[in-house]
């Protein structure tokens, strides 16, 4: 992403950062009792995060005005960048000593990135990274990285218009997912292994009410809660996305904590070496997610809501038949729900469901029907190799 550095500035520098304070201004207190925003989070530890307080500046350059998002891994703020008088976005990664966070792992696909030379379309639909900063915190360093600010996540637009997309909408989306994957995998060489609706965002066209939302912090903040004198935490206008996940390199050795439940790939299922082929069975999933208005493996977990990989690969069977040969040879594992011919013996932990993909699709009829659910076909195969690649399906009729 060479051509983009002059856009970038020097987005790669690494120093540790002074902050300002600012007087507080009024805002309404929330129960300490109620658990807010990452505090929902399975195992949230206040001591991880850093405390960031509105009117904050960074680097004499970057000055929060509000919160706009929350995860496992990080906190998101708006915030002004006082040199170049525009609105952006400062991600700011929990402090975990022992373990790389998301948002390393991020910075890595950034540096990754600047040194890619592409003049590939799908290059521009990839969120721009301006800066990384690293801010000492009681507890240890908090990386920070100063993002492109967005509109909203398509789970955010879909919650507000909760029907499913209609064809043109979906084929134009397609598109730019492929176009942004083929650039990843054959340029880039990286796999992003976790496409879903709130990792895709809508551009900004103008930051208009990225101004509002700043006069509206400041004239009249959001209810926060007041954990002690260090600790604040803020409520949010949900906004980001990441790469925060993905891997860098054609091959990859497996392991059972890659991409969504519901959009894993049967490679990763079995611990099988792995490559951009997931995306392809990843982004299957998520275009029926957006048409049908429902997952296409969403049966897969147990009555406690645990990942069930039988269900998960007994439906799979019922969808695109049983796996070849070759696929089977690949892992010893297979044999727990394979014979060596293909044939399900998981009987005691799965039935095949009575589905296929023609019944579950039910939108559509006659040859807009079958292409597709040939175009489906083409992303959901055993055999990673065989899927289509983002080129490929970029060329395919049912997109053309």
């Amino acid at each position: 992403m060479a051509s983009r550095l002059s856009a970038w500035g020097n987005p790669l520098r690494q120093q540790f950062s002074l902050s300002r304070r600012t007087p507080n201004v009024s805002y309404s207190t929330l129960p300490l009792g109620i658990p807010l925003e990452e505090e929902t989070l399975p195992y949230y530890k206040p001591e991880h995060y850093y405390t960031v307080n509105i009117r904050d500046v960074y680097e004499a350059r970057y000055q929060v005005s509000g919160k706009i998002g929350y995860g496992a891994y990080s906190t998101s703020w708006l915030c002004r960048d006082l040199q170049e008088n525009k609105y952006k976005i400062l991600k700011v990664s929990t402090s975990l000593p022992t373990h790389p966070t998301a948002t390393d792992r991020e910075l890595k696909i950034y540096e990754h990135l600047a040194n890619v030379n592409s003049s590939h379309p799908g290059q521009s639909l990839i969120r721009e990274l301006y800066d990384s900063i690293v801010i000492q915190g009681p507890v240890g360093k908090h990386r920070c990285l100063v993002l492109q600010p967005m509109h909203m996540t398509l789970l955010e637009m879909m919650r507000l218009n909760p029907r499913p997309f209609d064809l043109p909408l979906l084929k134009m989306t397609v598109k730019r997912l492929l176009l942004a994957l083929d650039f990843l995998h054959t340029d880039a060489e990286i796999i992003h292994t976790d496409l879903k609706t709130d990792n895709l965002m809508l551009s900004l066209e103008d930051d208009s009410m990225l101004a509002d939302f700043a006069k509206a912090e400041a004239e009249d903040p959001s209810p926060r809660k007041k954990v002690h004198e260090s600790h604040i935490i803020y409520q949010r206008l949900p906004i980001l996305c990441d790469f925060g996940e993905a891997r860098i390199g054609k091959r990859q050795e497996s392991g059972p904590f890659v991409q969504p439940h519901i959009y894993r790939a049967p490679e990763i299922i079995f611990e099988m070496p792995w490559g951009s082929p997931v995306d392809i069975w990843n982004l299957a999933g998520l275009i029926w997610d957006l048409f049908e208005g429902e997952h296409l493996f969403g049966e897969i977990f147990d009555r406690k809501g645990g990942h069930d990989p039988f269900k998960h690969l007994a439906l799979m069977v019922a969808l695109i038949g049983p796996p070849p040969q070759e696929f089977i040879r690949r892992s010893e594992t297979t044999e727990q729900c394979f014979d060596p011919r293909g044939a399900w013996v998981a009987h005691d932990d799965a039935a095949i469901p009575l589905v296929s993909l023609e019944s579950v699709e039910r939108r559509l009829s006659g040859q807009e029907k079958a292409s597709f659910i040939q175009f489906m076909r083409s992303m959901l195969k055993w055999l990673p190799e065989e899927r289509k690649t983002a080129k490929q399906l970029l060329e395919d009729p049912w997109l053309l």
